[in-house]
């Protein structure tokens, strides 16, 4: 125990200042490590008199007032004052599902299909399926890289917007089942991750190129010819149609192709389906929907992913569609979506969905520096892909007191981001592409985890079945990279706060540091709007850093190292009282 005391000395200190102007609608108090304010005592007031009951009816309670209770999403109602806006926001906290995913700072996406063999990014959905041919799959080989970079969770493209799908699906020809060895990919990668301890993610994309109609396809084709010959320039689903030669698309023509909604039955088994028995006897559930030809494929689908490879942890709806500027679009009937998602794996959080994750709103695995996992819509984010966030999540501000208040806000929700990148220029592996460095990795795992996102970093296998050696070396590096800079605390051991935020310094020299990390407790919510850090070296406090959002996990790093013997927290801004885990202090390698 004197040992353990002995290397326990350094202190940090949060304090709660806030200047008077700001009028935050809470008690201002120093804070404790563990961010919770000091309890404040209630006046002593003389006992009133004893009056008799008055039996008079009550008015009814206004829906806006009393205390607003915390909850994953909240309707904004039009008797809400401003400050009562701001009080729900400052209680939207993350279902259980979104706090253990946000604890799970990277996952590995996986792209592997039809474009790898095919040297694309985005393929026609006219392609052969003989044509994915991989001479081996070494899954095992893939998770152990994944968990050299440090992942915890892992996620398939199952199906991208070709349509060509990586599991032997009943409802299209367009599968692995007409590939050469018919690998189920979806079932060998479950597998695999689950023995490596990894959480699953599945990417299943609404657009489906194979499911164009064809006689709508045909049309299209022509007409690019035409402009092909008029020497106009192709767009890339124009160019990919024509180097397949104008192939009829590989599925049954249900995208876009107006089918009329009527009632249907989920599962739809097909003739000879092996799981009727587990149907008809309840092992296996079955419902009605109400569905057109796409969104009841596209059901099915969903269908079969969790009840064969499920449940899983994340399912990842891709909002592209290559086809739109071409005029053909399919309604996607994303609540019914979203309603058998739920109903099928309660626990799956949704890429684009209600009470799931979001874009960050870009591909480079950025996240803004004032990022909010509390986020407004004008719309039920039930009814809608991207929670109802405008421009596809891109705006650089979707958060701000002053987005909260806008007049077209109706609902506000937990809805924490995901920043997408891969370690090579494209998504899908192309062998003269060559993948980012650990350090410019690391980098990128400080703008992303280190601005409350997840990184969701892409590293594809090649054709080979197997992901490249300088691939592997540039994710081990950079695992190690993580855990060298993140993986010690200099501050462990020394947090006692003192009486008003007071330290004593207690180790001569202090230590050395340039990199500080600050969270916020996930389970009240993100509450804090501006926070300055500062440290104390010689007996004298200077600023060192500072920012705006914190969120579950705030990394900043800092121009040069610095020496000091006491560091602080001063939370300058906040939507209600913050609950800020403890500060930690780490030294980068360079």
């Amino acid at each position: 125990m004197a040992r353990s005391r002995s290397r326990a000395r350094f202190r940090t200190v949060f304090a709660l200042t806030v200047a008077a102007a700001l009028a935050l609608p809470f008690p201002l108090q120093a804070t404790a490590a563990d961010g919770r304010p000091d309890p404040v005592q209630s006046p002593v007031f003389a006992r009133p008199p004893v009056r008799p009951p008055v039996f008079a009816p009550r008015p009814a309670a206004s829906p806006c007032q009393g205390p607003v209770r915390p909850a994953s999403q909240m309707t904004v109602l039009p008797c809400d004052t401003p400050a009562r806006i701001i009080a729900k926001a400052a209680h939207v906290v993350p279902t259980a599902a979104q706090r253990a995913w946000q604890e799970r700072e990277v996952t590995a996406f996986t792209h592997f299909g039809m474009n790898t063999f095919t040297g694309r990014e985005w393929g026609s959905g006219t392609e052969d399926p003989t044509w994915f041919a991989p001479p081996r799959l070494d899954v095992g080989q893939w998770m152990r890289a994944y968990k050299a970079a440090g992942a915890e969770q892992v996620m398939l493209t199952v199906k991208h917007h070709d349509g060509f799908v990586l599991y032997p699906s009943r409802y299209t020809p367009h599968t692995v089942r007409a590939s050469p060895g018919r690998p189920d990919v979806v079932g060998a990668y479950v597998r695999a991750a689950r023995k490596a301890g990894l959480k699953v993610g599945l990417y299943l994309s609404p657009s489906d190129g194979a499911e164009l109609p064809h006689a709508w396809h045909a049309r299209w084709v022509e007409e690019v010819r035409r402009k092909q010959a008029e020497g106009k320039p192709l767009s890339l689903p124009e160019r990919v149609a024509l180097e397949d030669r104008g192939r009829a698309p590989a599925g049954l023509g249900r995208f876009g192709n107006g089918s009329p909604v009527t009632e249907r039955t989920l599962p739809t088994l097909v003739p000879g389906d092996d799981r009727a028995d587990a149907v008809r006897d309840g092992r296996l559930p079955s419902f009605t929907v109400r569905a057109d030809d796409y969104d009841a494929y596209y059901l099915n689908q969903v269908y079969e992913l969790l009840t064969q490879y499920g449940p899983v942890e994340e399912l990842w709806l891709d909002g592209a569609n290559p086809w739109a500027d071409a005029g053909i679009t399919q309604k996607y009937d994303v609540r019914q979506w979203f309603e058998t998602i739920r109903r099928l794996s309660p626990r799956t959080v949704v890429f684009q969905g209600p009470q799931g994750v979001r874009w960050v709103g870009n591909e480079r695995g950025v996240a803004r520096e004032t990022e909010w996992s509390v986020t407004p819509s004008a719309v039920d984010p039930w009814s809608v892909l991207s929670g109802g966030l405008p421009n596809d999540s891109t705006d650089a501000d979707i958060g701000s007191r002053a987005k909260l208040l806008a007049p077209t806000t109706k609902y506000l929700q937990w809805y924490p981001a995901e920043a997408d990148v891969s370690i090579r220029t494209g998504w899908f592996h192309h062998p003269w592409e060559r993948p980012k460095t650990p350090a410019q990795l690391l980098a990128l795992y400080e703008k992303s985890v280190g601005r409350n996102a997840s990184l969701l970093l892409n590293v594809p296998p090649g054709r080979g079945g197997r992901i490249d050696t300088a691939d592997v070396a540039a994710l081990t590096g950079f695992g190690r990279a993580v855990r060298e800079t993140y993986g010690k605390d200099f501050l462990a051991g020394g947090r006692d706060l003192l009486e008003n935020g007071r330290s004593t310094p207690t180790r001569p020299g202090g230590i050395t540091f340039d990199r500080i990390g600050l969270g916020e407790d996930p389970r009240y919510g993100q509450r804090v709007e501006r926070f300055a850090v500062e440290a104390r070296t010689g007996g004298t406090w200077r600023r060192i850093a500072g920012g705006t959002t914190v969120g579950h996990r705030r990394v900043l790093a800092l121009p040069t190292p610095v020496t000091a013997d006491a560091v602080r927290v001063r939370v300058l801004a906040a939507r209600a009282a913050p609950h800020l885990t403890p500060v930690t202090a780490h030294r980068s390698r360079t």
